[in-house]
């Protein structure tokens, strides 16, 4: 059993498969990195992926029950590292995921160029403000939302830099920086090929969204059909509940 601090608890993952160190006080991962994990095109035997902007090693997690591959997750706040890591001991896959304590920025000079057949990142969603009111005061949260240590064109440049000629690379975000993604994604070489929306319910508009690109893909961008999170109440769609829990 590993140990948990402070206000920590083990969650479920999924269908109960795997589960996960998290804190309400310091990290605790959403609906967004549940959908990117299912997002992205990955190997499902062989292969090297990253996860850029880790937090606690949720996507790496929901990776590991897609591939056989090498999973390698970078995070700069030692405490969300050190939770990643507890998790990753408490489901036995040491020998699958790897997590890196540093500073994306570097990533390159780490783990080497081009060596990669996929990157996935869940970034800061807002940008660098000096307002205390929009800034949380909680440093964990604030780094995790903000681009306090690095910025929506670092995390694009960085995966480009990392993945290999004709590999894949997947993002979150919200809707409003769709042509700034896609804008920094052709700067870096990458060509968006898969896009998706996503929506609370039908009739609202989209709060979350899915971009993947190939690095030095030929331009043909595909949208795929919207997906719906809640039908009515609080009841998933069919599609949201079987990528939630695998039914």
């Amino acid at each position: 059993m590993v140990p948990l601090i402070g206000d920590e608890r083990l969650d479920y993952l999924l269908d109960e498969r795997l589960r996960i160190i998290q804190s309400p006080s310091v990290f605790s991962f959403s609906l967004d990195a549940v959908l990117l994990a299912d997002f992205v095109s990955i190997p499902l035997k062989k292969g090297k992926i990253v996860d850029l902007c880790s937090g606690n090693g949720v996507i790496p997690l929901f990776l590991s029950l897609r591939t056989e591959g090498e999973i390698i997750g970078v995070e700069i706040q030692e405490r969300l590292y050190d939770m990643a890591n507890r998790s990753i001991q408490y489901n036995h896959l040491e020998n699958k995921i790897n997590m890196i304590h540093g500073d994306i920025k570097e990533a390159p000079s780490f783990l080497g160029f081009e060596k990669y057949d996929a990157v996935t990142c869940n970034p800061p969603y807002f940008k660098k403000t000096n307002s205390v009111e929009e800034i949380n005061l909680n440093e964990h949260l604030a780094i995790a939302r903000h681009e306090l240590l690095c910025t929506l064109e670092d995390t694009i440049s960085v995966a480009s830099q990392l993945v290999k000629q004709g590999g894949k690379v997947a993002f979150v975000h919200r809707p409003g920086r769709l042509l700034d993604i896609i804008t920094l994604m052709r700067a870096n070489r990458l060509e968006p090929k898969r896009i998706r929306f996503v929506y609370p319910k039908e009739g609202k508009e989209a709060n979350i969204l899915l971009v993947e690109a190939i690095k030095d893909g030929k331009p043909d961008l595909r949208v795929l059909p919207p997906l719906f999170v809640y039908k009515d109440g609080n009841n998933y769609t069919d599609e949201m509940g079987k990528i939630l829990y695998g039914k």
